[in-house]
């Protein structure tokens, strides 16, 4: 089982460490389309020092009419030259939520093979929260290459959630908030449907953060899944709205040893735009 603390980096020690030449820290920061934020803006304005801003908007396959579709690997490779990253390199990745789209990055650079990556536990507003440093500088580093090598296994498409949902092969998690996921609340994208993949259980994203937005310790987590009936050592698939908060699941199933978990990419933004498919309501 992998521990706690190399996937979550706390507030302590990235900032005892942050002139480390190793250390490369993404300011992943990402909104629901109503929120009506511009994370570049609130980025340029401050960060945490040292950090580059990492739009995952660009980083989705430009080919795609769904949101956060996985690019590429020559495209993935060609527009993470900029970032200086290199295979020696520390990546801590943050978000302005606390933990909402942070995960989603650290699960992009393990899907493409990059695994010396972790998440600042509770992100800019625990960093905020003890008055730590903050920056208005742009940092800048040398383009270079990075090793990648796909891992497809922690992908999963819609042909495999389909055959999930009908004969129950792969349990399926859904990251959306309650009413969401029971379809007493409308979707944030417009001309998505209400509801919910027939067969799946809701876990909110919400649900695997302390008050603090740090990440819950893995027997509380352990418990959390276990009273929803989830097997670790059944297959899992993690899904949401666009892919993002499916990541949050995606990483509590891998602090608690899940054997087989993967992420379904569409998620709701593709499965609530076919009229086709079957929904599930409350």
């Amino acid at each position: 089982m992998i521990k706690y603390d190399e996937i979550l980096t706390s507030t302590d020690w990235l900032e005892q460490n942050l002139d480390m030449p190793n250390i490369r820290i993404l300011d992943a920061s990402w909104h629901l389309p109503d929120a009506r934020r511009n994370p570049k803006l609130e980025f340029q304005s401050s960060h945490i020092p040292k950090a580059q801003f990492f739009d995952i908007d660009l980083f989705s396959d430009p080919e795609s009419s769904l949101p956060h579709m996985i690019p590429s690997v020559e495209f993935f490779s060609e527009h993470i030259k900029s970032f200086g990253l290199g295979d020696e390199h520390h990546i801590v990745v943050y978000d302005s939520l606390g933990m909402f789209s942070a995960a989603r990055v650290w699960w992009l650079f393990k899907f493409f093979g990059c695994c010396n990556i972790s998440i600042l536990n509770g992100g800019l507003p625990k960093w905020l929260a003890e008055s730590k440093p903050l920056s208005g500088e742009i940092s800048e580093f040398a383009p270079r290459d990075v090793s990648l090598k796909v891992n497809a296994k922690t992908l999963c498409g819609l042909s495999e959630v389909k055959m999930a949902s009908k004969s129950r092969s792969s349990q399926i998690i859904d990251a959306r908030p309650r009413k969401r996921f029971e379809g007493r609340a409308a979707e944030p994208r417009p001309g998505l449907r209400s509801g919910r993949i027939p067969g799946s259980k809701n876990i909110c994203y919400r649900d695997i953060l302390n008050s603090d937005l740090t990440v819950k310790d893995v027997d509380t987590l352990k418990s959390l899944f276990a009273e929803q009936g989830i097997s670790l050592t059944k297959p899992i698939i993690t899904t949401c709205g666009s892919g993002i908060t499916a990541a949050i699941l995606y990483l509590a199933l891998e602090l608690i040893g899940a054997r087989s978990v993967s992420l379904y990419d569409g998620s709701w933004a593709e499965w609530g735009s076919l009229l086709d498919l079957p929904v599930e309501r409350d």
